[in-house]
């Protein structure tokens, strides 16, 4: 789908918050993967795009992070994320316009990209809230096929073909240093360091 309004991505997760976290398949090993990537360690400050229910919440908060500040758009989404992790600060708003006083050493957006309908603009304004010398990691527990399948069903109204990864390090090179651009048969990755 070429464009869809934030309206539509709204409504789509809030009906499917109460049910999302039974619903949600981990993979370990790739979720592993995507933090040592993202650079997720004791003493940093994490901002995680479009957290949904806080699926990588605890995988955060067990690495030691100082800070974790979460961010989605879907009030129901946001709202369970919260009442279940309290000690995190869950934003529900809109990333782009959301008025940040502070920049982060690792921004993550996790299973979420494609549900941005413009990848440059979302690239810049997360390149914003990225510190210089801190990361931004896109990523996802399915390979680039599989992602582009899978949102081709319900989710194709509110969201758009996942660019390869190459592609996708082309944009994000305007302000990092990618050194991270891949998708394997269990994980989507590209990451990079900003300048």
């Amino acid at each position: 789908m070429d464009s869809f309004d934030i309206e539509s991505v709204i409504e789509f997760f809030n009906l499917r918050a109460a049910t999302w976290d039974e619903k949600m398949v981990r993979n370990e090993e790739a979720i592993s993967a995507i933090l040592d990537c993202a650079g997720i360690r004791e003493g940093i400050d994490v901002l995680d795009v479009a957290c949904g229910t806080g699926v990588l919440f605890r995988d955060y908060l067990n690495r030691g992070v100082a800070s974790l500040t979460a961010i989605d758009v879907a009030p129901k989404m946001a709202r369970i994320a919260q009442e279940k992790f309290p000690q995190v600060d869950v934003i529900c708003g809109n990333v782009e316009t959301w008025p940040f006083e502070r920049k982060f050493d690792s921004v993550v957006v996790y299973n979420a990209f494609p549900h941005f309908p413009d990848f440059p603009r979302i690239v810049r304004e997360l390149a914003f809230l990225t510190k210089p010398g801190g990361r931004l990691t896109v990523a996802h527990g399915m390979s680039l096929a599989r992602l582009n399948a899978h949102h081709a069903g319900a989710a194709s109204r509110i969201s758009r073909d996942m660019l390869a990864p190459e592609e996708l390090a082309v944009l994000m090179r305007r302000y990092f240093i990618v050194d991270t651009a891949l998708s394997d048969d269990k994980k989507y990755i590209v990451s990079g360091l900003r300048v």
